[in-house]
């Protein structure tokens, strides 16, 4: 792998987002935020209970009444869930308040709107603050109307998976603002209700979700941030084996958590287990399936540059940018940085465009600053490649410019840094 495919891989080193993901709810405030190339951090501890996993026979259970297991609703909304992850808000949050209008005391319309809400934020890897309050607003009242249920019958587990899905993301987004403290408690909430949801996991794969992600990243967290091992001693074993089937099995047979269950699938294949040549397909799916969702156009970009499908990453590349500058809703300057960087490689190293290869890396520059992601990764590369183009064009101007961005940016011990320092040495 080149340097150049090392500093775009950086991407995500933790988890995202989001329908029905209980488990970041629970495991986000020991994280902190989902990690971009360039931010850790650690937050406090928190409390924790054990959770079961042992399932309730169907039969022994009363559903009426509930909207997740309703046949008709599913179809019904079909359109409405495919709208959210297409990008399509206003379509999709029409059916929801049509959803509340006539369940005015369900927590699912209220949820489904919040999680609506949770994609607007979710593709600037939650730079944008301006939908927070209507976010925190609708996981509130699906609280308020799941707890109501759950009042009045505590063996409704219906009740019991929209309040740990509420307080997840409640949480989530807690932690995404570093309030460390909101976050904790709606974390400790969720997990104690995941724990409740837990015993009906035989009824759908909806219930088995949560149960999923918890498997697989309660023995991923502790192998990779050893620090917080003593913290996770309270929490139950986990079994990553079983997570991964549980995860494929809802990425089959789930309707509400289906996608998400893809999503998770794409990025620890990716991220966690090293292995994008299974990811592969998986993002492609996605970003098929949903075309105007810049997220997955980008993680599918990414994934087609490191595997080197050189022609599928520069056809979304150019989608991506095309959608851009049409102001289509999702599509900004993170994904513009991806997609600008990709091309720019492709124009300088497979074409041969050299002009067009330094209008993409400046581009690529100008959308990190945009974003104010300049700590590494794409915004490094591009300025190392328009450095070592400027040398090759005799510009010694402009190449100590680039390489003095590279000195300030790259780690110390790194080929980049060295070479950098190297030229502005012999360059003063």
């Amino acid at each position: 792998m080149t340097g150049q495919q090392r500093g775009s891989t950086l991407y995500f080193a933790s988890m995202l987002r989001s329908l029905f993901c209980i488990c970041l709810g629970l495991l986000m405030p020991l994280l902190g935020k989902a990690q971009t190339p360039d931010t850790i951090r650690t937050p406090p501890p928190m409390q924790t209970v054990a959770l079961d996993s042992v399932g309730v026979l169907p039969s022994a259970i009363d559903t009426k009444g509930w909207l997740l297991l309703d046949k008709d609703i599913q179809l019904e909304l079909d359109g409405a869930v495919h709208n959210i992850y297409n990008f399509k808000y206003d379509k999709a949050e029409k059916q929801f308040r049509s959803l509340r209008r006539r369940y005015p005391n369900h927590p699912m319309p209220y949820f489904l709107l919040g999680l609506s809400t949770w994609w607007k934020i979710m593709p600037t890897n939650f730079q944008t603050e301006q939908y927070d309050k209507v976010f925190f607003a609708y996981m509130d009242t699906a609280v308020t109307k799941a707890q109501q249920l759950y009042d009045t019958d505590n063996n409704n587990y219906e009740a019991s998976f929209f309040l740990s899905a509420a307080y997840g993301f409640d949480a989530r987004l807690h932690a995404e603002r570093h309030d460390w403290r909101k976050a904790t408690v709606g974390a400790r909430r969720s997990l104690n209700f995941l724990k409740k949801s837990q015993e009906a996991n035989g009824l759908s794969p909806e219930f088995q979700f949560g149960q999923a992600l918890f498997n697989y990243y309660a023995v991923w967290i502790p192998d990779n941030y050893p620090l917080l091992k003593p913290v996770l001693l309270f929490f139950p074993k986990g079994d990553k084996k079983l997570g991964m089937q549980q995860l494929r099995s809802v990425a089959t047979n789930g309707f509400y958590t289906a996608t998400e269950a893809r999503v998770f699938l794409m990025r620890i294949l990716k991220n966690e287990e090293n292995n994008a040549e299974e990811a592969m397909p998986v993002a492609r799916y996605l970003a098929t399936t949903f075309p105007d969702n810049g997220y997955f156009q980008r993680f599918y970009a990414l994934l087609a540059y490191d595997q080197g499908e050189f022609a599928d990453c520069e056809r979304v590349s150019r989608e991506i940018l095309d959608k851009i500058n049409k102001g289509m809703p999702g599509y900004e300057g993170i994904s513009g940085r991806y997609a600008s960087y990709f091309l720019g490689y492709l124009m300088q190293n497979r074409y041969r465009d050299i002009p067009k290869a330094k209008d993409y890396y400046q581009r690529c520059i100008v959308f990190a600053e945009s974003t104010g992601d300049t700590s590494g990764g794409f915004y490094l590369f591009a300025n190392m490649n328009l450095a070592r183009l400027a040398v090759k064009d005799k510009d010694a101007a402009a190449a100590k410019r680039y390489y003095e961005v590279v000195a300030d940016k790259a780690d110390h011990k790194s080929e980049q840094y060295k070479e950098a320092k190297t030229y502005l040495k012999k360059n003063k």
